[in-house]
């Protein structure tokens, strides 16, 4: 029998941790199943358990506290993949873990304090010792617990941990670690007959009994009918009961709670809990009402050579046009797979685009299709994820990018669509992962078939498409013979000479959305910035404000719609607000104005020019919730908004009948970001929102607004021209090694003081370089050198594809730890973004 257990705890660090078992379980914990441990001198953490054994470590282990778990929830195949992508992406195991699981999944010990009431003082406490004492005296009731956000709260102190500390010393307060369960079933009341009154006999006998109460009669007469009692009764079986929920039965009946108590008191009804999943539903939908449509004949070609790419290809790219009808040909495909017995995962890149799709693959798979996604409430998640593991798992699943860590049991089909989206990398925190590139990776495990679509597909997928390691299957045509979107060029600069244009309009665009709404038709506007204006400027000495913790300016918000409560100044780094100033403080002037052009700014400005025109806002701002961004397409499907602005989130695969304009005002911010990528996500990005005019009926048009019309990036843009721009970018990505001829990983460095930071990011560039020589570039200041008061720099390590990512991770963790060593360095921080 196993003495120990190694686990893995949701914290960044690089080796298991070896427990005690208990010595008197009665069940033992299995690989994959959870544990609670205690870390540290005080804390607790769930825990998965990786291995267990008899082999007694060099140093005194602690017991596992609890074993939560009796069957694994994570299967062989997922901890496969976390080590995979921990390997990978140079990133702890913890790191994985913690983003693979929902957090009710998760639980962890929070610290709260309470008063010491023995305490006797024997000096004086401070103003901010004496603040929180009070607010723990005053707590009611007495020995009340506080956490310590709420004494923060309570206290207004910007940092209460220290002074806490100082009142533990001192003997004033006590400290308790609690388990926080964070997740809890949720259950409905239900109503059945006792096992007394199940027969024919005994429930005659208790409609006599009730003669006299004609309310509690009709409530039985009810509850009878709706449970559909007279099998149960006749074989005397309460199992062939219908459940029936309270709050129907009262609804139905027009009774009330009393009359059902008393019937329960007589023992002839009975109550019970039951459990219901949180699992979203739409009442409005008829689920699985229709089958798929009929393919187009170009589309059910396309369906065939996809299945004929699978013989040789586990993965195969489907460069379609936008507006071709892929997302058809993925619902057949995805119902051969159900058909075969096999489960599908159909990832999207974002959130907003799960809104339009799940109400119609809900209209075909019905209750065979579960949605997963940040947005949701974690204790949706936590039952999808429970629901995956059970004996009746979902057949599909729709959802992001974390979607692609359930534990799927008889995974066969993965499908990516948009799979250019940068949406699919994970930036902040670790693990800074790739969806798509974890999923093939899945899939290969797994044994699955990979379908990988976009109109603009990655650089990378086209390369290895043409290379011959993906098949690939072309769609040219759209969906009903419909002409992709004209596209007119229109020079900012040459209008603005000519003193033509009003504000970020131009008059070409102008005229056409004036034209658009006498048509009755819709217009999406797209902008990728969102706020008022990107900086705020004094007129007389050039005064910038910045944020007090990032190096960036601040960007303003004019709480134009009752987002932002007022008018601000906020960094969209670490999210600090900031009051607006009157006057500049740099020089006392004002005339301070503001610079550029949010999504809030061009809402304001185009209700002033067109106040009949019913505009919505689409951006960062007006999406924190789920609610909010499916109201925003709803009501822009149903024709209740004219004109939809927005940032990249409307560019990406909504499907709109009556847009028949799309204006991109200003295409120039795209291309002038410092990425070895930017040319390429500003022609998919303005591809995809030319992509939105015209779905149905007549063509659509598109106005692209552009300081530099000459660039040859607008002008592939203007002829639809993917191929041609693939073959100009491939061509410097060769010259200067670039993927896909090379892997990149940036190594970033953090430190609060600025001088640590130079000399730690010159020391560590020496120490890459006698390993990997010319492999490295750097050290650089990156364009935001400053983010939460930490100073940052990059170095980059250019890596053949060829070479072993397990021997790369080893090295370059030998050297951090080498050089985080040195007592100068030890509160740095070290971090790579692979690819």
């Amino acid at each position: 029998m196993p003495q120990y257990a190694d686990v893995i705890l949701p914290l960044p660090l690089q080796s298991f941790f070896t427990y005690a078992l208990p010595p008197l379980c009665e069940t033992l914990p299995q690989v994959g199943s959870r544990v609670i441990v205690p870390f540290g001198s005080r804390k607790f953490y769930t825990a998965i358990v990786v291995r267990l054994h008899n082999d007694t470590p060099p140093y005194p282990t602690k017991p596992i506290s609890e074993i939560l778990d009796t069957s694994p929830i994570i299967l062989q195949d997922q901890l496969r993949l976390w080590h995979w992508i921990a390997d990978y992406y140079l990133c702890s195991l913890g790191d994985v873990f913690k983003a693979a699981l929902p957090s009710g999944l998760k639980l962890e010990s929070e610290s709260t304090v309470l008063l010491n009431d023995d305490w006797e003082a024997d000096s004086p406490l401070t103003l901010s010792e004496e603040k929180v004492w009070r607010a723990l005296e005053n707590k009611s009731p007495k020995g009340t617990e506080q956490t310590l956000a709420n004494l923060q709260k309570e206290t207004g102190l910007k940092n209460v941990l220290p002074i806490v500390k100082s009142l533990l010393e001192k003997g004033a307060v006590r400290m308790k670690e609690e388990i926080r369960r964070t997740y809890k079933p949720k259950t409905v009341l239900c109503v059945r007959l006792t096992e007394t009154y199940t027969s024919e006999a005994r429930m005659h006998e208790a409609l006599d009994a009730l003669s006299r109460s004609p309310k509690q009669t009709e409530l039985l007469g009810q509850y009878l009918e709706l449970s559909k009692a007279s099998a149960a009764l006749a074989l005397q079986n309460r199992m062939l009961l219908a459940e029936v929920e309270k709050q129907a039965l009262l609804h139905v009946s027009g009774s009330t709670s009393a009359i059902l108590r008393e019937l329960c008191q007589k023992g002839i009804l009975e109550t019970y809990p039951k459990l219901v999943d949180r699992a979203q539903t739409y009442p409005e939908i008829r689920c699985g009402e229709r089958i798929a449509f009929q393919l187009s004949e170009p589309q059910q070609e396309a369906m065939n050579n996809i299945l004929q790419q699978w013989h040789s290809h586990n993965v195969c790219l489907l460069h379609g046009v936008t507006s071709s009808g892929k997302t058809e040909i993925y619902i057949h495909l995805m119902q051969k797979a159900i058909e075969e017995g096999k489960q599908v995962l159909f990832m999207l890149p974002e959130i907003v685009l799960t809104t339009q799709l799940t109400e119609r693959l809900r209209r075909v798979f019905g209750a065979h299709m579960g949605v997963y996604h940040s947005r949701y409430p974690d204790s949706e998640r936590v039952e999808l994820y429970q629901k995956m593991l059970s004996d009746a798992p979902y057949d599909i699943v729709v959802g992001v990018r974390s979607s692609l860590f359930l534990p799927f049991q008889r995974l066969g089909l993965l499908i990516i669509d948009e799979e250019h989206e940068t949406s699919f990398k994970q930036q902040d925190p670790a693990p800074r992962y790739h969806a798509r590139n974890a999923a093939l990776v899945l899939a290969a495990q797994a044994g699955a078939k990979t379908l990988l679509g976009s109109a603009t597909p990655s650089l990378e997928s086209y390369h290895n498409a043409l290379s011959g390691k993906y098949g690939l299957v072309t769609l040219k045509t759209r969906y009903a013979g419909l002409m992709l979107p004209t596209i007119e060029i229109v020079d900012v600069q040459e209008m603005k000479r000519k003193k033509m244009m009003s504000g970020i309009f131009s008059p070409q665009l102008l005229a056409h959305i004036r034209q658009a709404l006498e048509q009755r038709k819709q217009v999406i506007l797209f902008q990728n910035r969102r706020g008022y204006a990107p900086v705020m400027e004094c007129r007389e000495c050039g005064w910038t404000p910045r944020c007090q913790k990032c190096d960036v300016s601040l960007t303003v918000h004019r709480g134009y719609r009752p987002l932002f409560g007022k008018s601000e100044m906020v960094c969209h780094y670490c999210g600090a607000t900031y009051n607006i100033p009157t006057v500049c403080p740099n020089c006392e002037g004002h005339e301070l104005s503001s610079r550029g052009y949010g999504t809030e700014r061009i809402e304001e400005q185009l209700l002033c020019i067109l106040p009949e025109a019913r505009t919505s806002r689409m951006d960062l701002d007006t999406t924190r919730s789920r609610q909010n961004y499916e109201q925003i397409l709803h009501d822009f499907e149903q024709g209740k908004t004219d004109i939809l602005i927005g940032t990249q989130m409307v560019t990406k695969g909504l499907d709109f009948d009556r847009v028949s304009l799309v204006g991109i005002l200003s295409a120039d911010q795209m291309l002038s970001l410092p990425d070895f990528r930017s040319y390429e996500r500003a022609f998919q990005m303005m591809e995809q929102v030319a992509g939105r005019a015209g779905r149905k009926g007549a063509a659509g048009h598109v106005v692209l607004q552009t300081r530099d019309a000459g660039n040859a990036i607008v002008r592939q843009v203007t002829k639809h021209d993917y191929e041609g721009m693939y073959t100009e970018q491939m061509q410097e990505r060769e010259l200067f090694r670039y993927p896909p001829f090379c892997r990149v990983i940036f190594i970033y460095l953090k430190h609060r003081d600025e001088n640590v930071i130079e000399s730690l990011s010159a020391d560590f560039a020496v120490l890459l370089r006698q390993v990997f020589g010319s492999r490295v570039l750097g050290p650089n200041t990156p364009f935001v050198s400053r983010v939460q008061l930490m100073h940052i720099r990059k170095l980059i390590l250019k890596m053949e594809l060829s070479a072993p990512m397990s021997a790369v991770r080893e090295r370059l963790l030998a050297l951090q730890s080498q050089v985080l060593a040195m007592p100068v360095y030890r509160s740095a921080q070290i971090y790579y973004d692979v690819d």
